[in-house]
């Protein structure tokens, strides 16, 4: 019987470790042992692709996330658009097909946030529609000291303004439309919510820039300034949004934590140090990518055909 086998290629600084069968067997029938010896790795390589193994269903995905240990989260305070496909079980982010997403950690814009993240590739575009990784531990080291130290000492204020036809609204944001629970929510999580004119909502949230990883003890740049900052925009969208709203009416944008402007520049250099560090490799239908959400961080490709990758999440961390 030819055995199963992990090949780390972590040794030559390249993502993700992978874990072959050389034969099919259901994945959701791993053994005790088989999930530590994942979870090990997970640790040190902060990401694992299972490929090989047969994954016929979305249950059989759903079942596996949940067999190491932790029940699947739901999607909160969603800032992308998702839709539920079973019990803890999501289509990854629903953006236009030509839309390449940068690489980030999830919900690194809150202070909670999952330590677990899954993708099964159900079935890879025709071309292109990767998922991009990256080792947040590198990225921490990499930025440079006087930017890193300038965003650690003053943290991040994220302000959004729901809806308007410009963001996700608010009452799917956070699953009602009672604005009392709103409020309840936002100071369950010491978010500054705002309700105007319109009846729409602003929130602002101070969140960190970097993290430290509660088992490993690795700091890690964890963070999405450079996603929800203006910069972010094309130069013709910026513009034009500026033309129609007020820079505090901007769907997303985040600030210093003191509510400074950040610079542009420092932004485009921290985008430069994400790309450098960006390992890409070619989905196969029926993989299965798990990474810790703190150590690795994702992205998605523009890609041209059908596209079906789902993703799980689970074990919540609170900073």
């Amino acid at each position: 019987m030819v055995k199963d086998f992990v090949r780390s290629l972590a040794e030559a600084a390249q993502l993700p470790a992978v874990w072959l069968s050389s034969r099919e067997r259901p994945l959701d029938a791993w053994t005790h042992e088989e999930r530590a010896r994942a979870e090990s790795t997970l640790q040190t390589a902060g990401a694992l692709l299972l490929r090989g193994f047969e994954t016929p269903s979305l249950a059989s995905f759903q079942q596996f996330a949940e067999s190491f240990g932790h029940a699947l989260l739901d999607y909160e305070f969603a800032s992308t658009p998702r839709t539920s496909l079973t019990n803890g079980v999501y289509t990854s982010t629903e953006y236009p097909a030509h839309q390449r997403i940068p690489l980030h950690n999830e919900q690194s814009y809150t202070r909670s946030w999952p330590m677990k993240i899954w993708f099964y590739c159900e079935r890879a575009a025709e071309d292109g529609g990767e998922t991009p990784i990256a080792d947040s531990r590198a990225i921490y080291r990499a930025i440079p000291t006087s930017i890193r130290d300038r965003f650690v000492e003053r943290g991040l204020r994220y302000v959004r303004n729901y809806g308007g036809g410009l963001d996700v609204p608010w009452q799917q944001v956070f699953g009602t439309e009672d604005t009392g629970e709103v409020e309840r929510i936002c100071d369950a999580r010491g978010i500054a919510c705002e309700w105007k004119g319109d009846g729409e909502l602003r929130t602002r949230e101070h969140a960190q820039a970097v993290a430290r990883h509660p088992r490993t003890d690795a700091w890690v740049w964890f963070n999405q300034a450079h996603l929800f900052h203006v910069s972010a925009l094309a130069a013709d969208v910026r513009e034009s949004l500026l033309e129609v709203v007020d820079e505090e009416d901007l769907p997303r944008n985040v600030y210093y934590g003191d509510g400074a402007p950040i610079e542009d520049a420092l932004l485009a250099e921290i985008r430069q140090v994400l790309d450098r560090h960006k390992v890409v490799f070619p989905w196969q239908s029926g993989d299965v990518l798990m990474l810790d959400n703190m150590l690795v961080a994702h992205a998605r490709e523009p890609f041209r055909g059908p596209r079906q990758v789902r993703v799980a999440m689970a074990e919540p961390y609170s900073k």
